[in-house]
């Protein structure tokens, strides 16, 4: 929660920008107050949330601490320096080392107040640094484009020696058998780097190897929809599985029983890729599931996940609060994790204890106490939360409420004084509130300890390259749910077409949200046991989108395409 902005001093540039009229006090300080919950630098805040002009605040900078001011449009990665910097200083800092003199390294920053990133840079590089100052969103997007060359480079470095690929199993290894025939066949080797490889390009979220009696076919999971990538011969299938499982730290002589492992691929100095891996006994061989688990997407921030202003909002509003209960609802693929991992991310500050219980633990946070269940040693849901809650707690996040028990103690919590994050596998936000009373909490519990739910479905982003615009008789869209006054924005409605920018016609995802706060009125109709068709009859009384909606929200902002939001959202 930020602190107080009254209590917050201006200093530095905040007061510069207040003086000249760039920036109203009480805007200032909140900015102050809400980068600090953010882990933002105030600059970054002011310009994403559009308080004040990049150029503006740079102009302003330059002028007021006597440094350089340089425009960064014309500038290219190819002209950077790649071997003066740590990386990981480039990112933690926001600093781009544009080119060095003698003993004197320049350095490209959107503010100067953070004088820890040219101190720690010098000390990294032994060198002089001197500051000059950048617009924020040019930075920014110089920043991105550095970041995605150097892992391109290492892709391409680790195509260059698919043998060599330092990889490492999770944290308890396991004994493999090591007269498994087959596990360190060089071609076997180098034909999974290569599909592990090509899936993190791809921007995969799984990875399916699948035996049958006379094939063996290797699918991805790219942008929710499963497409055939190889069919390597089928006297490979034992092959290719004592390889995942060695990589995985997996018993390869047994075969009869499912196992659950990891697999962490390092592709950089700075960053690294875990794969959950999952095996499964079948008919033909065992049916072998990589789930692709990037920190990264954790981190990326609200802002990136598509919710719209008002639903961010009470996204945010909710996590201010000190108690009470945050449900995130929709079916497996559909982003709940990194929507709670975000909301987390924003809570995870020195002056929480935040815990985490999750089947299984799937992106590390640090600073984060994360438990993985694990219910055959009787650490389940309600066994973990009954140990948080004798640790002084402030957040809690249960991966899942999946019975009564585990229910009654999270609602418990939510009404002593903690935050509980946490999701349940519902269609619908309404329905939500009705599938907790048919676990046997009572009515009152929810309506005093519920806060806010969010229903999500991820839908496919359209490419910007090749999406065309589609033309639909206005009876046609009013009856597909658009309203008159929808018609009278005069929006467009694309569809796809297809290029080699993305799969046809599309180029990775956004989700569609129904966020609903818990109001008076829609508590009441939980304590006098409504069902849930009442409640989202109250919900959009309130101006509360269903998930529908949202989605012909995206639908005109040229988004995504309608046959896209009829597929995820079907049924609602």
């Amino acid at each position: 929660m930020a602190e107080p902005t009254k209590q917050i001093p201006l200093s530095g540039l905040a007061r510069r920008l207040v003086r000249d009229g760039l920036l109203e006090d009480a805007k200032a300080r909140d900015a102050i107050a809400n980068a600090r919950v953010d882990k933002v630098s105030m600059v970054s805040y002011l310009v994403s949330h559009g308080m004040a002009s990049a150029f503006d605040i740079a102009r302003t900078a330059a002028d007021e601490f006597g440094d350089p001011l340089i425009d960064l449009s014309a500038m290219t990665t190819d002209v950077i320096p790649r071997d003066l910097v740590d990386p990981a200083l480039i990112a933690k800092h926001r600093a781009l080392p544009l080119f060095k003199r003698g003993n004197r390294l320049y350095v490209a920053v959107s503010d100067p107040t953070n004088l820890q990133a040219s101190e720690e840079i010098r000390f990294n590089t032994g060198l002089n640094v001197e500051t000059i100052i950048a617009e924020e969103d040019k930075l920014h997007h110089l920043l991105e484009a550095l970041a995605n060359d150097t892992d391109s480079d290492a892709f391409d470095q680790l195509d260059e020696d698919l043998d060599d690929i330092d990889v490492s199993g999770g944290e308890e290894e396991k004994k493999a058998d090591d007269g498994a025939s087959g596990a360190d066949d060089a071609p076997i080797v180098r034909f999974v780097n290569k599909l592990l490889l090509d899936a993190i390009k791809g921007g995969c979220s799984d990875l399916h190897f699948e035996p049958y009696e006379k094939t063996y076919r290797v699918r991805f999971r790219q942008d929710g929809i499963l497409r055939e990538v190889a069919k390597p011969p089928v006297n490979t299938t034992s092959k290719i599985a004592a390889r995942l499982k060695v990589m995985a730290r997996l018993n390869i002589a047994e075969r009869r029983v499912p196992q659950d492992g990891r697999i962490k691929m390092k592709i950089s100095k700075t960053r690294s890729i875990d794969f959950r891996v999952n095996t499964c006994p079948t008919l033909w061989g065992e049916k072998i599931v990589l789930r692709i688990l990037d920190a990264e997407s954790a981190k990326m921030g609200i802002d990136a996940l598509g919710y719209d202003d008002w639903q961010k909002e009470l996204y945010m509003d909710a996590l201010a609060k000190p108690q009470g209960m945050i449900l995130v609802t929709g079916p497996t693929g559909s982003g709940k994790t990194v929507s709670l991992y975000t909301g987390v991310n924003i809570l995870n500050t020195p002056e929480r204890n935040i815990s985490t219980a999750e089947d299984p633990v799937e992106i590390n946070l640090e600073g984060v106490n994360q438990v993985n269940v694990n219910p055959s040693q009787g650490m389940d849901f309600s066994a973990a939360l009954k140990a948080f809650l004798r640790q002084d707690p402030d957040v809690i996040l249960v991966g899942e409420i999946r019975d009564l028990e585990t229910a009654s103690i999270a609602v418990k919590a939510a009404q002593t004084g903690h935050l509980v994050l946490s999701t349940l596998h519902t269609n619908s936000a309404p329905e939500t509130l009705t599938r907790l009373r048919n676990m046997g909490v009572p009515s009152f519990n929810i309506a005093t300890s519920v806060i806010l739910i969010i229903a999500q479905r991820l839908t496919r982003r359209l490419c910007e390259h090749c999406k065309h615009a589609v033309d639909i008789p206005k009876q046609s869209l009013l009856e597909m749910g658009f309203t008159e006054d929808d018609l009278k924005t005069g929006f467009t409605v694309y569809g796809p077409t297809g290029c080699e920018k993305c799969n046809g016609g599309y180029k990775g995802r956004v989700g569609v949200y129904e966020v609903i706060k818990i109001t008076d009125s829609i508590a009441r109709i939980i304590m006098e046991e409504g069902n849930s068709i009442e409640i989202g009859d109250q919900c959009r009384k309130e101006g509360f989108n269903d998930l529908f909606r949202s989605g012909l929200i995206k639908v005109m902002a040229g988004v995504t395409s309608l046959e896209e939001i009829n597929r995820v959202t079907s049924g609602h």
